[in-house]
Order: C-alpha cells, then structure tokens, then sequence
C-alpha cells in the first residue's frame, strides 16, 4: 500500500479507504474478516456515517483492536447543533472512540443546507467547540453539488472534502474541476467516491451482483481494464485518496490495483477505451444534468 500526505492533515494515509458501508448488512462476522484484511494490506483511514444502516456498529466492533493504528472518519447529515451533537455522541459510542481524526458535514447539497449549517443554532457551532475541545482533529465537508461545496469553503476554512470525482462526470461535463483547483490551492485533503462508477442503472437492469451501489459500477471481472483506467483518470486529477463502492469485491480490487493506478500514468490507449465508452454511456450520468452544469 502507497500512503501520501493527506493535505494540510500532515496525517499520511493510504491511497484506498476503507468506506463505512462495506461493513452495512454484511453481519458481524464478515466486518470482521474484511478490517484486519484490510489493515493487513496496509488501509489505514476507515470513513463511515450514521445513516449507513448498521455500519457503525459493526465497523467500530471491527475496529476496536486497531483505533490507535488508524485514522477514524464520521460524518452528520444534521444541520442543527442540537441534533449533530446527539449524532456526534451516538456515533462516538457505536464506534468507540472519543475523538474522530475527520469529522465532516454530510451531503451539503442546498443553499438551505448552508443557511442553517452556519447560521445560529447552526452545526459550525458544534464543530467549532468540539475542535477547540480535541474531539474533531479536522473538519471536513462531503457533497454532491459542486456549486453548494464551493459555497460551504468561503465560509469555512474546511481541512478535507470528499467528491464524487469520476471520469464521466468529468469528461462530459467538467464536473469537479472548480472544486478541485480550490482544494489543491488551499492544500485541503481530497477524497473521491465514485471513481469505480460507469452510470446510472438502466431501468429493470439487475443489481443482484452490487446492491450496496444507488449507481452502476464497473465490474470487477469482465471490466477491469476500463475500471483501472477509470481509477487512474480520477487520479490524474490529483485526489489523495479513493473511496471504493460499498462491497467487498471493489474494495479488494481497489487495494490489489492501487500500486498500478498511482504507479502508471493513464495511457492514451486507456484514454481511448474512456473516450469510446463516454460515447456510449453519454445522457446516462448518475446525477442530475442540471446540478451537473451549475
């Protein structure tokens, strides 16, 4: 496992993440086997949120004998300050801890989001007290809506953000280059979901295989060339880490490839098979097209 300087964390994390929902509805035991594999392999940074079904539960139990080996991400989707601290307290005892190494604002999506967020009674009033108190080593924000994101960081100097950077999203549409210029300009870490995702799900299309996933990833198997180029597209773009779909499969593949997808630039036969696809999945993106274009 490769590790870099998370921005101006100063923490050195590995290039995958472990995200909170690989351990949602898997039971106990399977938690169990993925964390150690996962330390074992050299993951240091497990993300996770309350409204991930069971996955603080069974991630903290999980990660009860590493919590001083790792770096602990949470997250709340409250606005208030009344109702982060109760989310703020629950996760703390479902994962056994006293302190989060990241805390973030959750799926910021709305202008209203921001108004109540910062505004009196808002959830900066938590955060700001509890960063003072050394609960919140760093704070952090998560969102959708690359306008909304770029709003929330004039009014907070935010240490990390996490973004769906994907190489559809942005071939097509740009998607993510504001966002990402102004982290790197302000040495913030960067973390990208959906680097693994094609599109969105067809209608009737069967999801058996990755019902963890709201949107079609590449598969692991009869995919995997395209899949590593997608990685190493979002890469290039110059995030400090990846956080692979919620199950298993993409998870191991993300940590078994890292080395390739940091190590070897995207190579124009890669950028070919990219292009070709784009022309496929083209009016297909996850997202909505006007959020997209703001």
């Amino acid at each position: 496992m490769r590790y870099n300087i998370f921005g101006r964390t100063g923490y050195n994390i590995s290039d995958v993440v472990y995200g909170g929902v690989i351990s949602m509805n898997d039971g106990q035991e399977a938690s169990d086997r993925y964390v150690p594999w996962a330390v074992d392999k050299g993951v240091n940074y497990f993300d996770v949120a309350p409204g991930y079904g069971d996955a603080q539960e069974k991630l903290g139990n999980s990660l009860r004998p590493y919590r001083k080996e790792i770096y602990l991400a949470c997250k709340t989707e409250r606005r208030t300050k009344a109702d982060a601290e109760n989310d703020f307290r629950r996760s703390s005892e479902l994962l056994h801890t006293d302190y989060f190494d990241v805390y973030q604002l959750h799926a910021i999506s709305t202008d209203a989001d921001i108004e109540t967020a910062f505004g009196p009674g808002g959830v900066m009033e938590m955060v700001n007290r509890l960063k003072k108190e050394g609960c919140i080593r760093k704070a952090g924000i998560t969102a959708h809506s690359e306008r909304i994101a770029l709003k929330a960081l004039e009014l907070y100097d935010f240490d990390t953000v996490l973004f769906p950077f994907n190489w559809h999203l942005n071939m097509d549409y740009g998607f993510g280059n504001r966002l990402i210029e102004k982290a790197r300009s302000r040495n913030m870490g960067i973390l990208s979901m959906k680097s693994m995702i094609d599109r969105a799900w067809n209608e009737g299309e069967d999801r058996s295989k990755y019902p963890k996933s709201w949107c079609r990833p590449f598969d692991t198997d009869s995919e995997a060339p395209i899949l590593t180029a997608a990685m190493k597209y979002v890469w290039s773009l110059g995030v400090n880490a990846l956080i692979p779909p919620g199950n298993f499969d993409h998870f191991t593949f993300a940590v078994n490839h890292i080395d390739e997808i940091t190590g070897d630039p995207l190579s124009e036969d890669e950028k070919a098979m990219l292009k070709d696809r784009l022309g496929k999945v083209r009016g297909r993106p996850f997202f909505n097209e006007e959020m997209l274009r703001q």
